[in-house]
């Protein structure tokens, strides 16, 4: 049961990820409030960096930016392999 309660949850956190970069974008193109990137990193560090780094690419936002042109990708890939390490320890 645990698993599919940590499994949701990663699903939940990098959908979240990968729509927040799309909103910044679409705040971005129309001079409205933005999302700070601290949110941005927040939201990556906290399980959803594998969809922020698909959103960054996607969307192609935050590109120019060296700390999530390299950042996201690393964070995203340290997140793929702690995913892995904690499925692997939970079945």
């Amino acid at each position: 049961m645990g698993i599919w309660i940590l499994a949701g949850l990663i699903i939940i956190m990098n959908l979240v990820g990968f729509f927040i970069m799309g909103m910044d974008k679409k705040r971005a193109r129309h001079n409205h409030y933005r999302i700070s990137e601290k949110t941005l990193w927040n939201v990556a560090f906290l399980g959803g960096a594998i969809g922020a780094a698909a959103g960054m690419k996607h969307y192609r936002h935050k590109t120019k930016h060296a700390q999530f042109k390299y950042g996201l990708p690393v964070l995203a890939i340290i997140e793929i392999g702690i995913i892995t390490y904690i499925f692997k320890l939970l079945a």
